[in-house]
C-alpha cells in the first residue's frame, strides 16, 4: 500500500534566472517562466536578433579599421555640405550604443537557452531590434552611396586581423558546442536537431580550414623583411598644425619625414601655393575678409589677398583631428597667426633640411590667365626655391617631357611596359590599390612603390611586410612609434598555431558532447520511484526539477495530493513526499 505523507518544500528565489527572464522578456515571477519550447514567431525574433547582432558586428569593425581615413570621410562630407563637421561622431556613438545594447541582449537570449527557458522577447525589445536593424541597413547604404571605395579597407585589414579573428572565431563557436550538444543529445531527436547538428559541423568545418584562405604579407620569416618604409609628411603634420601650413612642414620634419607632400594650385596672377580645397573657405577666414567670394574658385585670387588670409584661426575653432587640447601655448600662437603657405617656401624648407618634396597640382579653371601655362609657373617656383631637381617628385601626367630632370611618378596603376615607356620609375598608388603581388611585382622590375594614405600603425605594419618603398601619411608622429612590424610569423609557426588551435577545438568539441551524453543519459535512467522530494537534499540539474514537478503534477491530476491546502503559495509550493 502506498503512503502519502505531506511535506512542505518551498522554492527558494533564483535571482539570477529572474534577473535573465525578467530583462529579456520582463518575466519576472517564477509562474510567468515556462520551459516549454520557444514559439515559431520567438524563434523568428531570435534569428533577428542574430542577424542584427551580425550587422552591427560588422559594421563596428568597419568603422575600427576605416579609423584611418576618418579625415578624408569629413572632407568628403565638407564638400557635399559646405560645412565643415567631424561626421564620424554621431556615427561612432550610435554604433557603440547599438552594438552594446544588441550584444547584450544576445547574451541574456544565449543564457535563456542554455538553462531552457523560454524565449520571450519583451516587446520593447523587439522594438529597439528593429531599430537598430534598420538604422545599420540605413548605415549602410548611406556609406556605400558617399564612400563607396572605402569597403576595401576590410579585405585589407583582413591581412592584419585574420589570424587572430580567426582563431576568436573558433573560439566562440566551440563554446556554442555547450548550447548545441544539450539539444542534440536529448532522446526526443526532432529534424531540427538533426540540421542544428549539420550546421553546426559545417561551419566548425569551415573555421578549420579557413587559414587556408587568409593571405598576409607578415606570415613571412624575419630575414626576408625588407627595411622600414620611409614617411613621407601628407601636407605636413596636419594633426600637429593646420595642413598645407609652413608650421605643419616644419613639425612633419621634426618627426623625422624623408619627404614632405603638398597640393599645389596656382594664383590668379600666376604664384604657386599650397591648397587643397577648390576654394578658400574651410581652410582661412575668408568669410570675414571677403564674404562675398567665399566660394570663388581658389586661384581666382591674387597672391596678395590670398597672403591677406589668416590660415591658422580655423584650425583651432574646428579642431579636426582633436588634437588642439594637446598643443602648447606657445603652439597655439604661432598657429594664430599662420598664412597661406606658398610653393617657393616649401621646397626652400625642404631644400634646408635636405628633404624631398611631392607635388600634387590642381590646373586651374579655363577663364584662368595662367590655364595654359600653370606647368611652367610651377616649374619657375621649383627653380627658384633652389632644391634640386632630382628631389621633386612629379605627379601631373601632362607635359612630361618639360619636366624630364624632375623624379617621375605615376598616380595610375599601369603596366611596367607602360611606365617604361614614359620614362616613369615609382608609382603612388592608394592602399586599395596596390595589393601584395602588384607590389612585389612593381618591385621586381625596379619600380619603387609610394602608398597613401598610411595612418594607421597596423597598415603600416602590413605594407612595410609587403616591400613599399615609402608611405603618405597624415600622422607622422604616430608612424614614427613603429620601430617594428606589430606582428611577424614565420609560416612553419603559423601552421603550427593553426594546427594546434583546430585540436584544441575539436577535443573540447567531443568532450563537450561526450559529456552531455553521459549527463543526460543518467537524467532518463531516473525512475519516478527513485526520485526523493526533499527540502534538505535538492539535485542542482535543471532537468531533474523539471521531471520531479512532472512527478507532482501527475500525482495532482489523480486526486492523490489533492488534499495539500498549501500547494501554490506565493513564492513556491508544497508537495507529498512520495515513499
Amino acid at each position: 500500500m502506498v503512503k502519502h505523507q505531506p511535506l512542505q518544500q518551498v522554492y527558494e528565489k533564483q535571482l539570477c534566472l529572474s534577473f535573465l527572464t525578467g530583462i529579456y522578456g520582463c518575466r519576472w515571477k517564477r509562474y510567468q517562466r515556462s520551459h516549454d519550447d520557444s514559439s515559431k514567431w520567438e524563434c523568428a525574433w531570435f534569428i533577428i536578433l542574430c542577424s542584427t547582432f551580425s550587422l552591427l558586428l560588422f559594421w563596428a569593425y568597419f568603422w575600427l579599421e576605416a579609423h584611418n581615413d576618418y579625415n578624408q570621410f569629413n572632407w568628403l562630407l565638407y564638400n557635399r555640405s559646405g560645412e565643415w563637421k567631424d561626421g564620424t561622431v554621431p556615427i561612432l556613438a550610435t554604433t557603440a550604443v547599438g552594438f552594446s545594447y544588441i550584444t547584450f541582449l544576445m547574451i541574456l537570449a544565449l543564457c535563456h537557452i542554455s538553462l531552457g527557458q523560454q524565449l520571450n522577447l519583451y516587446w520593447i525589445h523587439k522594438v529597439g531590434v528593429l531599430a537598430a536593424l534598420i538604422t545599420t541597413v540605413s548605415g549602410v547604404v548611406s556609406i556605400d552611396d558617399v564612400w563607396g571605395d572605402e569597403w576595401d579597407i576590410i579585405l585589407i585589414s583582413l591581412q592584419s586581423t585574420g589570424p587572430f579573428l580567426h582563431i576568436g572565431a573558433l573560439a566562440a563557436v566551440t563554446a556554442l558546442g555547450w548550447l548545441v550538444a544539450e539539444h542534440v543529445v536529448r532522446a526526443e531527436r526532432t529534424k531540427f536537431h538533426m540540421i542544428l547538428l549539420l550546421v553546426y559541423l559545417s561551419v566548425l568545418l569551415a573555421l578549420y580550414m579557413a587559414p587556408l584562405a587568409i593571405s598576409s604579407p607578415c606570415i613571412m620569416d624575419k630575414n626576408s623583411l625588407k627595411s622600414r618604409p620611409d614617411v613621407i609628411g601628407r601636407r605636413g603634420a596636419p594633426m600637429l598644425a593646420p595642413e598645407n601650413t609652413l608650421m605643419s612642414f616644419n613639425k612633419a620634419l621634426q618627426q623625422g619625414v624623408s619627404s614632405l607632400e603638398a597640393d599645389v594650385t596656382v594664383s590668379l596672377d600666376g604664384v604657386p601655393f599650397l591648397m587643397r580645397d577648390r576654394t578658400l573657405k574651410r581652410t582661412t577666414d575668408i568669410a570675414k575678409v571677403f564674404p562675398d567670394r567665399q566660394h570663388e574658385d581658389a586661384s581666382l585670387f591674387n597672391w596678395t589677398e590670398i597672403r591677406s588670409l589668416n590660415a591658422g584661426q580655423w584650425f583651432l575653432e574646428n579642431d579636426p583631428f582633436w588634437t588642439v587640447g594637446s598643443l602648447t601655448g606657445r603652439d597655439r600662437n604661432r598657429i594664430r597667426n599662420l598664412t597661406v603657405c606658398s610653393l617657393v617656401e616649401m621646397l626652400r624648407l625642404a631644400a634646408r633640411a635636405n628633404r624631398s618634396a611631392l607635388l600634387y597640382l590642381r590646373r586651374p579653371p579655363p577663364e584662368h590667365p595662367h590655364y595654359k601655362t600653370w606647368i611652367m609657373d610651377t616649374l619657375w617656383a621649383v627653380q627658384r626655391s633652389g632644391i634640386s631637381q632630382k628631389r621633386v617628385t612629379w605627379t601631373p601626367d601632362t607635359d612630361r617631357g618639360r619636366v624630364r630632370g624632375l623624379q617621375q611618378t605615376s598616380l595610375e596603376k599601369l603596366s611596367v611596359e607602360e611606365l617604361r615607356h614614359r620614362g616613369i620609375s615609382s608609382l603612388t598608388l592608394r592602399y586599395s590599390q596596390a595589393s601584395n603581388k602588384d607590389i612585389q611585382d612593381f618591385l621586381a622590375n625596379n619600380m619603387s612603390v609610394t602608398v597613401y594614405p598610411v595612418n594607421e600603425p597596423w597598415l603600416y605594419s602590413v605594407l612595410w611586410c609587403s616591400g613599399v618603398s615609402s608611405v603618405s601619411s597624415d600622422t607622422p608622429q604616430v608612424l614614427r612609434k613603429v620601430p617594428y612590424p606589430i606582428w611577424l610569423m614565420s609560416p612553419d609557426k603559423y601552421c603550427l598555431v593553426w594546427i594546434t588551435s583546430d585540436l584544441v577545438s575539436i577535443a573540447i568539441v567531443i568532450g563537450i558532447f561526450i559529456f552531455q551524453k553521459w549527463r543526460m543519459s543518467g537524467m532518463q535512467n531516473y525512475n519516478p520511484e527513485q526520485i526523493m522530494l526533499s527540502a534538505v537534499a535538492r539535485r542542482p540539474s535543471r532537468d531533474v526539477n523539471i521531471m520531479k514537478e512532472k512527478l507532482i503534477f501527475s500525482e495532482v491530476s489523480n486526486g492523490v495530493t489533492s488534499t495539500d491546502e498549501h500547494l501554490y503559495p506565493e513564492n513556491g509550493y508544497d508537495i507529498g513526499q512520495y515513499k
